[in-house]
C-alpha cells in the first residue's frame, strides 16, 4: 500500500544550527520548526527507521459502517443534519502523524493571532536596577541586548512551544473534537484510531463499543458546529480571547537567567528552555479577556452539557456499556494534563469539573421544566446560547427565548 504523502516519519529535534537559522524568521511563528517538534513528539513511540504507519483499511471500513449507525441515530435524537445530503458524514480515520498535520493547519490562524497580541511594543525591565541609579545607562544596554534577543528568538520559542503542545495533544485525542471548537475545514471529522484503541484496552472497553461511543459524540458535536450562526459565535469569542492576551516582556528575561548552562547538548538546553509550553503563558489576561471568559464558559458548558445527553441517550439506545464509556472519558475530560490545561487556557476553554457540571445542570434544568424538545432553541436563532446568568438558572434562558 502506498504511504499517504501527509503522513511522513517523525522528524527528530532540530541541531543547533537549525535553531538559530530558525531564529532569523520573520514570520511570528516558525511553523516548520512547529511541525518538527510536533511529529516528533507525536510518533515518539515508533523506531525512526520505520515511522508511524498508516491506519489498517480495516479498522477504517469498519469504523464507517460503526458511524453510519451513530449518525442514524444523532440525526433521530437532535433533529440536527450532520452533513450537507442525508448520506453519512466521511470519518477521516488517521494516525497521530495525520491528526497533527490537519491540526496545526486549523489552528494556525489562532496562534498566529496570539504570536500577534503578546509581540506588542513592550520594554524588558532589567530586574533588580532602581531608575535613579548610578548603573542606569548600562541596564539600558541590557535591556536593549534582552530585548533584542527576545525578538530574534521568539517565532522560534512560539514555533518549539506549539509543535511540543499539538504533539502532546496528539498522543491522547480521540478526534476532532476533544477540544469543543469549530475547525476547518468545516465538513471534516477526524478520527484517531490508536487512541481509541489504546483507551479501550486500558479501561477494559470492548473496542466497537468505544469506537461508536466516540462517534456519537463526535457526530453531535458536528452537527451542532455546522450550523452558521453557532460557528461564527463560538469561533468569533475564541478569536476575541486569543487575541486579547497582553505581552510580559519580563517572562522570557527570567526563564533565561534559569537557564542550567553546563549541559553538554545544546540542542537539549534549547528544547527544554523553548520546547516548554507554559512559557507561552507568561502572556498576561487583559481586562478584556476577564470580562469575555464568563460568556464563552457559559455557551461552552451548555454545548458540551447538551453533547453528554445526547451521547447517554444514545448509547443507552445501542450499546450496553455506556455508562462506563461516559465515566472514563469524562474523568479523562477534567483529569486533563497540563499540555490540555495550557491549550484550554490559551484558547479560552476551561473544562473543569464546574464548568461541565454546570452545564450538565443548565441541560437537565431545561428538560424538568419544559422537556427535550425545548434545547432546540439553543440552535434555532443568533443569540440564544446562555448568558452566564442563565447556565445556573435555566428558568431564565426559558423566558428569553419565549419557549
Amino acid at each position: 500500500m502506498s504511504q499517504d504523502p501527509h503522513e511522513q516519519e517523525p522528524m527528530g529535534v532540530p541541531f543547533f544550527s537549525e535553531i538559530m537559522k530558525a531564529m532569523s524568521s520573520q514570520a511570528p511563528v516558525q511553523w516548520d520548526m512547529a511541525r518538527q517538534f510536533a511529529m516528533s513528539t507525536a510518533t515518539n513511540s515508533y523506531p525512526n527507521t520505520t515511522g508511524e504507519p498508516n491506519v489498517d483499511p480495516a479498522v477504517r471500513i469498519a469504523i464507517q459502517q460503526l458511524a453510519a449507525v451513530a449518525d442514524l441515530h444523532v440525526r433521530d435524537v437532535t433533529g440536527l443534519a450532520t452533513s450537507q445530503t442525508a448520506e453519512v458524514p466521511l470519518i477521516d480515520v488517521v494516525n497521530r502523524s495525520m491528526w497533527v498535520h490537519h491540526t496545526l493547519a486549523a489552528y494556525k490562524p489562532l496562534f498566529t493571532e496570539f504570536a500577534t497580541s503578546i509581540s506588542g511594543q513592550a520594554v524588558v525591565q532589567p530586574v533588580g536596577v532602581q531608575d535613579d541609579s548610578s548603573e542606569t545607562d548600562h541596564a539600558g544596554e541590557i535591556n536593549a541586548m534582552i530585548g533584542n534577543l527576545i525578538k530574534m528568538m521568539a517565532p522560534a520559542m512560539l514555533g518549539m512551544s506549539v509543535g511540543s503542545m499539538i504533539g502532546q495533544l496528539a498522543m491522547r485525542t480521540f478526534g476532532q473534537y476533544d477540544l469543543p471548537l469549530p475547525r476547518e475545514p468545516h465538513e471534516q471529522i477526524l478520527f484517531v484510531a490508536r487512541n481509541c484503541e489504546e483507551f479501550a484496552k486500558d479501561w477494559s472497553i470492548n473496542i466497537s463499543d468505544m469506537q461508536m461511543w466516540l462517534l456519537v459524540q463526535e457526530l453531535t458535536f458536528h452537527a451542532i458546529f455546522k450550523i452558521p450562526f453557532i460557528r461564527l459565535t463560538i469561533t468569533d469569542a475564541v478569536k476575541k480571547h486569543v487575541s486579547g492576551f497582553r505581552p510580559n516582556p519580563n517572562a522570557l528575561a527570567e526563564r533565561l537567567s534559569k537557564i542550567d548552562v553546563t549541559s553538554s547538548d545544546p540542542a537539549v538546553m534549547m528544547q527544554k528552555l523553548l520546547g516548554d509550553p507554559s512559557l507561552l503563558l507568561g502572556a498576561v489576561r487583559s481586562p478584556e479577556q476577564e470580562l469575555l471568559a464568563p460568556k464563552l464558559d457559559a455557551m461552552i458548558s451548555a454545548i458540551v452539557g447538551y453533547v453528554d445527553h445526547v451521547v447517554d441517550n444514545v448509547a443507552e439506545r445501542i450499546i450496553g456499556t455506556g455508562n462506563q464509556i461516559a465515566e472514563a472519558v469524562r474523568r479523562r475530560r477534567v483529569e486533563a494534563r497540563a499540555q490540555d490545561q495550557f491549550v484550554e487556557q490559551l484558547l479560552g476553554l476551561r473544562l473543569t469539573t464546574k464548568q461541565i457540571d454546570e452545564g450538565h445542570a443548565f441541560i437537565s434544568g431545561v428538560i424538568e421544566r419544559a422537556g427535550f424538545d425545548a434545547l432546540a432553541g439553543l440552535w434555532s436563532k443568533a443569540g440564544n446560547l446562555p448568558t452566564p446568568n442563565e447556565i445556573v438558572a435555566p428558568g431564565l434562558w426559558l423566558e428569553r427565548i419565549n419557549f
